[in-house]
């Protein structure tokens, strides 16, 4: 297969490190470091905004071939991403992220809530101290840009009407003085923003 392009890195806003949480705990799943003894190949494949993978510019319209690749993907700490097999290895552009969610479910109330979010590509995972949700505000017009965090540096950008569904569900808390607005799963507290005059 061909392989990739120099200049695959991350181009969305980055205030906070994937992994790291607003208003809860840091996640535990990080980068995985890239095997040093794989070579190094040039892959010309981009996962559009949307979660659509192309290579060599044609959309991938096998979702099971879209799928095997995921397994295979990787960030370095660099924030570069990657598809590596224990032989090879190549940089793959990733214009937002690599995972879109578009589904969530919920179960219970208050700190006891689990929120559980659908991937594009059918994974399930439940947001908490291991796969944190994040916010970024677009600094121009405070729009606000949900994440969570699937797996080793990987995230799902969280859609639109997935959005309103956890703000549905949100709880206000005091927090440094202010009033923040956020959801609770697992027993953390991910802040979606504050208050205005909070």
């Amino acid at each position: 297969m061909k392989v990739g392009n120099d200049g695959a890195n991350d181009k969305r806003p980055n205030e906070t490190r994937p992994g790291e949480v607003t208003g809860g705990e840091s996640g535990e799943s990080l980068p995985l470091p890239l095997p040093l003894a794989a070579r190094e190949q040039r892959f010309d494949i981009r996962i559009a905004r949307d979660g659509t993978w192309f290579h060599e510019g044609d959309p991938i319209r096998r979702i099971e071939l879209v799928k095997l690749f995921a397994t295979v993907l990787r960030r370095d700490e660099a924030g570069h991403f990657w598809l590596v097999t224990p032989v090879e290895r190549g940089r793959i552009v990733v214009e937002d992220t690599p995972f879109v969610a578009v589904e969530m479910a919920a179960s219970g109330h208050g700190d006891e809530q689990v929120l559980s979010f659908r991937t594009n590509l059918d994974e399930w995972v439940e947001s908490g101290p291991d796969h944190p949700i994040r916010v970024v505000h677009n600094p121009e017009n405070g729009e606000p840009t949900p994440y969570i965090l699937i797996r080793n540096g990987l995230e799902a950008r969280i859609l639109r009407p997935v959005y309103y569904e956890m703000v549905d569900r949100a709880d206000t808390r005091g927090h440094d003085g202010e009033a923040e607005v956020g959801v609770w799963s697992k027993k953390v507290f991910f802040a979606l923003g504050r208050l205005p005059g909070g």
